[in-house]
């Protein structure tokens, strides 16, 4: 099939790249020229593990491109996947400003029927509005429908995730337009649903929303375990081994970040106040979220006194392992408060430092964890990446010059930590000496 992917962030390179591995013909359109001049050089605007190779692979197969021209590329498909950027407005709204401007585009260049799909994180509704816009910019009465093709990759393994999902969600106005997608969808051999497109676009909502809520829960009860001298890591293992339950994401630490969990639990409360629904419950989970980094620096002062003229090793700064994505990211609130109190923070993290740079303001970078360690009054484990639980705590000791060791996710073995004479102060758990 042609295909137009309008957008190339983490959904719409990964989406493009896949399809056109595939075997589609795949046209990715960005109004960003210095992003489409970087990746017809073959420099990817973000890291995820096997995305550049696979880019590579299809540029030079002839099966992938990449243009500024939107209407030559709407022209060309018989499917245009829409993948911008849906932020959240201050008010927890969806700015759907972006997905406005390409439906705009999308009807003045149309010339045939074509299938338009949303595939960016969209509230619900956001079908019917594509539709009006389409209907209203046309120059010519154009057939087409509108399909919600909701995505669920995760930041590091996404090439993985759309290559094998868990499912496969299509939401379409009739079985025949459904139909297109399947074909599409049909060499992966995974399981789809076909709904309408309203409840399509609220799967993916509710799949965030309640992801968002485990997180927060064993959060909330890793507070109650520092105050009843229980360990969080044993609760987590005892709960996640109920089927009903499950032990994905049900490990406490600094609270989830990144582009999607904050802006579409804001989104939905926001939406269900719109339709007239309070969502008490959903509230609370991004309260809970939202004071993580907070307690966090409580754990800290707690254990080395007042932080002014301290010196902070901060180690992690992506919102989590396998990507530079410093959205949301706990790193960005923690290190502010640390400065705030008159801390000097030192960070280090393997792959997203040059991100970090463009958001931290007066922040020591350091080129290796070791480097961040030297002369450091405390230790501050914020992204669980590989190489901190590997870490030499015996020349780690030697180089600090306090001896607490933080664990924002519970990833370091405590006993690697208090056997090099170091304090281990984890998430959820009693503190180690």
């Amino acid at each position: 099939m042609n295909i137009c992917v309008v957008g190339t962030g983490y959904v719409g390179l990964v989406t493009g790249a896949v399809f056109a591995d595939l075997g589609n013909d795949v046209v990715c359109v960005d109004n960003d020229a210095a992003k489409i001049a970087d990746l017809d050089a073959g420099r990817m605007p973000i890291y995820e593990p096997g995305l550049e190779e696979m880019v590579a692979r299809n540029v030079a197969d002839g099966r992938l491109a990449f243009t500024t021209d939107l209407a030559a590329a709407v022209r060309r498909a018989v499917i245009v996947f829409i993948t911008v950027g849906t932020p959240a407005k201050p008010d927890g709204q969806t700015d759907l400003g972006a997905v406005e401007d390409v439906a705009r585009g999308i009807a003045q260049a149309m010339e045939r029927y074509t299938v338009v799909v949303n595939k960016s994180t969209v509230p619900v509704g956001t079908g019917d509005f594509v539709r009006e816009v389409i209907e209203r910019h046309q120059a010519r009465p154009v057939p087409f429908d509108v399909v919600s093709n909701p995505e669920f990759l995760r930041e590091g393994s996404a090439i993985e995730d759309t290559l094998r999902p868990d499912r496969i969600v299509i939401g379409a106005p009739t079985q025949q337009v459904a139909m297109t997608l399947l074909e599409l969808y049909a060499p992966l051999e995974r399981p789809m649903i076909i709904t309408d497109v309203p409840s399509a676009e609220m799967i993916k909502y509710a799949s965030n929303a309640f992801l968002s809520t485990k997180i927060s829960f064993i959060n909330a009860i890793a507070n109650i375990c520092e105050l009843a001298g229980a360990d969080v890591t044993q609760v987590m293992k005892g709960m996640g081994l109920d089927p009903r339950i499950g032990s994905a994401f049900l490990a406490a630490g600094l609270g989830y970040g990144g582009s999607c969990f904050p802006k579409d639990t804001d989104s939905l409360v926001h939406t269900a106040a719109t339709l007239g629904y309070d969502f008490a419950l959903l509230r609370a989970v991004v309260d809970v979220n939202r004071e993580r980094a907070a307690h966090f620096v409580d754990v800290i002062a707690k254990a080395v006194g007042p932080l002014d003229g301290r010196v902070i090793a901060v180690l992690g700064l992506a919102f989590k392992p396998n990507t530079d994505d410093m959205r949301e990211a706990s790193s960005l609130v923690l290190a502010a408060r640390l400065q705030a109190d008159g801390a000097t923070v030192r960070a280090y993290d393997p792959i997203a430092e040059e991100q970090a740079r463009k958001l931290m303001v007066g922040v020591d970078f350091a080129d290796s964890a070791f480097e961040a360690l030297d002369g450091a009054d405390a230790a501050v484990i914020v992204t669980e990446w590989p190489e901190f639980s590997e870490i030499d705590w015996q020349a780690a000791a030697s180089r600090m010059a306090g001896r607490l060791v933080v664990d924002g996710r519970n990833c370091v073995d405590p006993r690697g930590v208090t056997g090099a004479g170091l304090l281990y102060e984890g998430i959820g758990r009693a503190s180690a000496r």
